[in-house]
């Protein structure tokens, strides 16, 4: 198939990774795991165990009147454990490697059957200037964009950095949520040969 690229001219692309079919739920699928693998799951409270102190009974088990009681860290004390204290965890979930590429298959597929992909020769900026890559945005009528690149380009990624609406990442490391993040998806030829060989 054909996408669209800069001066009206036509590029062709990999049907396996730009034509294939909208799939809904496996899309869903992954970038709920995908942001679930990114949660800390650092929280911890401390149970009846844990709490410091308590190693003696607080008085004596009968003729006082009171409950018995065995020790001052119980949950149902002040300054004791918690009843269910919650621990350290993963919230990671298992998604297999032909998922994956199948899901970002159809974000890709997705987004240029939209209209929503657009390529370019190149985007190298002389300067790391915001300016000038609004100005190049501009000229495609772009205000909100993925920028996709192969590499790393520290310019590029400066004059980006200001831009509420873009940002600038590399085609081998680019994830689901950032492509159903934006509005346009911005690809350089190299960026897009690497895509098409990542997802084949």
């Amino acid at each position: 198939m054909q996408l669209s690229a800069a001066n009206g001219v036509t590029v062709e692309v990999s049907d396996s990774v730009f034509g294939a079919d909208y799939n809904e739920p496996l899309v869903h699928q992954v970038v709920t795991a995908y942001l679930a693998g990114g949660r800390a799951g650092t929280k911890a409270q401390k149970s009846r165990s844990a709490v410091s102190g308590g190693g003696s009974k607080p008085y004596r088990q009968k003729g006082t009147g009171r409950a018995r009681a065995g020790t001052t860290r119980s949950p149902l004390w002040r300054s004791g454990g918690k009843t269910f204290a919650a621990a350290p965890r993963s919230y990671e979930q298992k998604v297999n490697r032909k998922m994956y590429r199948g899901a970002m298959r159809a974000i890709l597929s997705e987004l240029s059957r939209l209209g929503r992909v657009h390529v370019l020769e190149s985007l190298g900026l002389d300067a790391p200037k915001t300016k000038a890559l609004r100005a190049k945005l501009d000229e495609l009528g772009l205000r909100e964009a993925l920028i996709v690149i192969d590499g790393q380009d520290d310019t590029l990624a400066l004059a980006a950095r200001n831009l509420p609406h873009v940002d600038v990442a590399a085609a081998v490391s680019v994830d689901p949520v950032s492509l159903i993040g934006f509005e346009h998806l911005v690809l350089t030829k190299a960026a897009l040969a690497r895509l098409e060989a990542r997802f084949a």
